[in-house]
């Protein structure tokens, strides 16, 4: 459900029930930057995938760009 601020990319989420187009419940969840490991991780588990350790380190490398071009694009707007 949006649109959102940019700078609550990945921290904001909101779970929304609705009835047609009626908002019948919304929840709020405050995550961590780290949501998306998770939808990396959770497939390769569910699918008992394991990835090379070469791969883990690329991962882990672009979720930390990615947590410092969150910090600097909220720098940015403020």
């Amino acid at each position: 459900m949006g649109p959102h601020h940019l700078s609550m990319h990945g921290v904001f989420r909101l779970i929304v029930t609705l009835d047609g187009e009626d908002i019948v419940n919304c929840e709020l969840i405050l995550t961590t930057m780290f949501m998306e490991a998770i939808t990396v991780n959770g497939p390769e588990q569910l699918g008992n995938i394991q990835a090379p350790k070469k791969a883990n380190y690329i991962r882990v490398i672009m979720l930390e760009l990615s947590r410092i071009a969150s910090h600097l694009l909220w720098f940015g707007s403020f």
